[in-house]
């Protein structure tokens, strides 16, 4: 019993870093209307967010935490003007996984595979 408890252990502490992995990169970002408005990089605890507008106050950098099915937006410009508290890994049917950012009342943003 002990033998099998070891292994499960141990099976789930190296599944961790896969899962970790899905989202982290260069995201290319849409919204509602399906215009590419950013660019999502996400990498290890913190996350870059590009506007393609110039000036764009939600561009900038901040610090996350992770979650098993996406990231928490801790701080930063996309969290505190951009009200964006959730990205979230969903299934896409053409690039196999994507992200879609969320805040408390909606989803805002559906992000690709750069």
């Amino acid at each position: 019993m002990r033998r099998f408890a070891l292994a499960l252990a141990l099976t789930a502490l190296s599944a961790a870093p896969a899962l970790a992995q899905v989202y982290q990169g260069n995201w290319s970002c849409r919204d509602a209307s399906t215009e590419r408005v950013g660019i999502l990089t996400l990498y290890g605890q913190a996350y870059g967010w590009a506007a393609r507008a110039a000036g764009d106050p939600n561009s900038g950098s901040g610090t996350l935490t992770p979650y098993q099915d996406g990231v928490g937006l801790n701080d930063g410009n996309l969290r505190a003007k951009g009200n964006v508290q959730a990205v979230r890994v969903v299934n896409d049917p053409t690039h196999g996984v994507a992200l879609q950012m969320e805040t408390p009342e909606a989803i805002v943003m559906l992000c690709t595979p750069r």
